[in-house]
């Protein structure tokens, strides 16, 4: 359950009026799909900076999708040992595994205020039945994230730590500038090394170690509130990554 300090019930932003729906990335709802995922949002809820969206375990009546805003999504170990699976970012789905399961199988964390989307799990049945382009989408979200986690998974198990980190920080920031975080600016991802060394497995020491390099390369300024990017094409280089290219991706 979410520990947030507003749930507004009223629409204060309106399908019809999202302001994620006209940046290019994302596909166009048909006129019937955006009637329905209108009536299917119950409301916006807003969430502090360090508060639980989601916790591992539990079951939620709803599920979500970022408007505004950074999150991650998490597993604990039972002696408190930390793994972030993924980052979350506006047009993200949450709380889909909740919603199929019965219950979460990992947390969910606000990295900065943010402004999430309800919607009622009831309804998500209909959805399947009735609206076979949404069901799609939702099928394509879930397999967008398999694909992410597959990434990541190379990245941990073969690169080197320093070639994992800046895959990592490249990866953030293409998807970032995707939804247009930061608008023109250089990407500042809201992390600190502790969520990096948690990602990528490493020991904080050797995580610090590692952006130490990253910014001597000039690739990275490290801040007080988060790592700026300064040059993602050399980051591409040093990971031997490629990036991300998906096309037009849905939005629920």
């Amino acid at each position: 359950m979410a520990r947030a300090d507003t749930i507004r019930h009223a629409k204060r932003y309106p399908c019809e009026e999202c302001p994620l729906r006209p940046l290019e990335v994302f596909r166009a709802f048909e006129k019937e799909e955006l009637a329905f995922v209108s009536k299917f949002k119950r409301g916006e809820l807003s969430v502090d900076k360090g508060a639980t969206v989601l916790v591992e375990g539990a079951h939620s009546a709803h599920l979500f999708t970022v408007l505004s805003g950074w999150g991650f999504r998490y597993k604990l170990l039972p002696d408190g040992r930390r793994q972030i699976l993924n980052y979350l970012m506006p047009g993200d789905l949450i709380g889909l595994q909740g919603s199929l399961m019965g219950e979460m199988q990992h947390s969910v964390e606000a990295l900065s205020p943010m402004i999430l989307c309800m919607f009622e799990r009831d309804k998500l049945q209909e959805l399947y039945r009735n609206h076979p382009g949404l069901a799609y989408d939702i099928t394509w979200i879930a397999s967008r994230e398999e694909r992410m986690l597959d990434e990541n998974l190379l990245s941990v198990g073969r690169r080197t730590a320093l070639e994992r980190a800046a895959y990592l920080i490249a990866f953030i920031s293409a998807r970032a500038s995707s939804v247009g975080l930061n608008g023109k600016k250089p990407v500042e991802i809201p992390i600190t090394q502790q969520h990096i060394a948690d990602t990528l497995g490493l020991s904080l020491v050797h995580t610090n170690k590692t952006i130490r390099k990253l910014a001597d390369r000039n690739l990275v300024k490290w801040r007080d509130r988060g790592c700026e990017v300064v040059d993602v094409e050399g980051l591409l280089a040093l990971a031997r990554w490629e990036g991300m290219s998906e096309g037009k991706r849905p939005l629920v």
